[in-house]
């Protein structure tokens, strides 16, 4: 039977250290927010073919050093930065126009995106995100009980938090499919907590003259295997849409971390503090029924 629990804090003591690191980092430097949050200008140009996408960012990213890119369709060519002004578009695109012999017509879309957009979307995400952590909470309170439900919400904000803070740590720009990545993250790193916590109530009712962590450890043990086993699946295929895929990778790599988080969460944070909530319940009922 693995020991899990009794290294708890070594677990608590590895995740406490990535996020305020990345706190640190936040603090300091702040989360490289997107066009999306921030305001800025997207351009697509349609390039007529298949290209070198490397070869295209050199060109741009030589003009607008902090452009965000990706390719859409194989022949299309997003950039997005907020410092992209009108002579920074002209530049870039005289640039393009001259490299791949384009019509004033390549030039599909130029948008702009208010900054007031970004505060109303920051709002509403922060919103859906407490939602959803309200909604879990409730839902795994009736389903099993509160102390269940409290250990969950404190894993799912412990893959929030360690996906914002990879973000920190590596200065990757934030943007709209982050929010959808983290409320896609929120949900399967639930599914993955709740298969051992289902596990661990089973045992619970067997295993009555058991602490709760041997109770813990135990249907860790049972539940390790399909844990990995479905982690690793999923992060292949996440990673090969992420690779093949760039049109999406704004949303994919931050699935990538938050998968990660979340199966680490499941198995060395959750239970964890399910048995320290346990614990100290029944501490807390043997003091009241003293006095």
């Amino acid at each position: 039977m693995t020991k899990i629990v009794e290294k708890s804090k070594i677990w608590f003591s590895i995740s406490l250290i990535v996020i305020l690191v990345g706190l640190g980092f936040m603090l300091t430097k702040g989360l490289n927010f997107g066009i999306d949050f921030k305001g800025g200008t997207k351009l697509v140009i349609e390039l007529g073919k298949e290209y070198d996408k490397p070869e295209v960012d050199e060109i741009v990213k030589a003009i607008v050093p902090n452009a965000v890119t990706k390719t859409i369709e194989n022949t299309q060519y997003e950039i997005k930065d907020k410092d992209l002004d009108e002579t920074k578009t002209s530049e870039v695109f005289e640039k393009l126009k001259e490299k791949y012999s384009l019509e004033d017509s390549a030039l599909l879309s130029q948008t702009q995106v208010g900054g007031s957009v970004g505060k109303e979307l920051t709002r509403n995400s922060i919103i859906a995100l407490f939602v959803a952590c309200i909604a879990m909470l409730i839902y795994i309170a009736i389903r099993f009980k509160m102390d269940y439900g409290v250990a969950a919400v404190v894993a799912l904000m412990h893959d929030v938090l360690i996906t914002i803070a990879v973000y920190a740590i590596f200065d990757i720009p934030v943007n709209t499919p982050f929010i959808a990545a983290i409320l896609t993250v929120v949900g399967y790193s639930m599914n993955d907590t709740i298969v051992i916590f289902d596990r661990i109530r089973e045992n619970a009712k067997s295993m009555r003259r058991s602490t709760s962590t041997e109770i813990a450890d135990k249907s860790i043990s049972q539940t390790l295997g399909r844990s990995i086993k479905t982690t690793i699946t999923t992060l292949f295929a996440i990673g090969a849409v992420n690779v093949f895929v760039p049109t999406v990778r704004e949303f994919s790599f931050p699935i990538l971390i938050g998968i990660t988080a979340g199966a680490y969460s499941s198995i060395f944070i959750a239970s964890p503090i399910w048995v320290k909530l346990r614990d100290g319940n029944k501490n807390k009922n043997k003091r009241e029924k003293v006095a």
